[in-house]
């Protein structure tokens, strides 16, 4: 006889059940910013380096300063979509130091001209000319910008933010991002998919503490020692775990791991609840302070 399936997560499961309150595996999923549109502008400059190599000594040259201009210009696209990326998922930003994106842009158009004046040199049977590839790089560039869009060029919430105070945010969390790739390097030597999703999920639940604490610097103080020491130890675990379970695969181990992440992320993520009560509660002051001091002006609020 037929039996439905039905599960904790199948749509008519048992809602209780589902509740877990713990995060999935693919919660705060993060997509790769540079994907393969920026990606196959690595390939231009491939066969424009081997059809170059028979030009003689000038196209040659030209040849291969266009391939690098296109190589530098598709590296800076690439990381100034993920400087983008990571402006975009903050609430509170300053803009790119670097605009990686407009230089790309800058370095494409650059590069196509020059890969368009060597052609010229090469057609022996042709005067070589600059306006062609002049016109040929400007259409690049403009291509580019349009394609891939410019960099962010202000501030995002930024106003009535101690700009110092930010600036130590913003030097703790980058080190507490490498004790977290440190952990992404180090678990991949397990070489057990389960446990990397566990740490991956416990990284997520780190990554709400900073971006708490990068809304408001005045958490820092009491977020320090969760990402320094915490974070510290956090890495030093992995890394001891990755090489003891590569080779033993020792089961207890591996419950021992996972115990330690899940307090490790309890704790977290009780301290980033407990940021954003206080936050609540200052907003809260703030409130009732002005109230008392519109009452005291004669102003009466319904």
């Amino acid at each position: 006889m037929a039996k439905r399936f039905g599960g904790k997560y199948s749509p008519s499961g048992d809602a209780s059940k589902s509740e877990s309150g713990s995060r999935g595996q693919f919660d705060g999923a993060r997509v790769e910013p540079a994907g393969a549109r920026a990606n196959l502008l690595f390939l231009p400059a491939i066969p424009l380096v081997f059809l170059s190599l028979n030009d003689g000594a000038i196209g040659m040259t030209v040849g291969l300063i266009a391939a690098a201009t296109l190589t530098g210009a598709a590296f800076l696209l690439r990381e100034g979509l993920r400087a983008e990326a990571a402006y975009n998922a903050r609430r509170t930003a300053r803009r790119p130091a670097i605009p990686r994106k407009i230089f790309a842009s800058v370095l494409t158009g650059l590069g196509t001209a020059l890969a368009a004046y060597r052609s010229e040199l090469v057609d022996a049977a042709a005067q070589a000319s600059l306006l062609a590839p002049v016109l040929f790089g400007a259409a690049a560039t403009a291509l580019h910008a349009v394609s891939f869009g410019l960099d962010p060029l202000k501030d995002k919430g930024m106003e009535g933010v101690d700009t110092f105070q930010q600036d130590r945010v913003a030097r703790v969390v980058e080190d507490a991002e490498k004790h977290l790739t440190e952990m992404t390097d180090a678990i991949k030597r397990a070489g057990d998919r389960r446990i990397e999703a566990r740490v991956e999920q416990f990284q997520d639940t780190a990554r709400d503490l900073f971006r708490t604490v990068e809304d408001d610097p005045r958490d820092l103080s009491g977020a320090r020692k969760y990402l320094t020491v915490y974070l510290q130890g956090a890495r030093d675990a992995t890394v001891k775990f990755a090489d003891v379970y590569a080779r033993t695969r020792d089961a207890q181990a591996l419950a021992d791991f996972t115990a330690l992440l899940d307090d490790l992320e309890q704790n977290f993520a009780a301290r980033t609840r407990k940021m954003l009560l206080d936050d609540r509660s200052d907003l809260t002051v703030e409130i009732d302070v002005l109230r008392e001091r519109l009452q005291r002006e004669g102003v009466r609020l319904k």
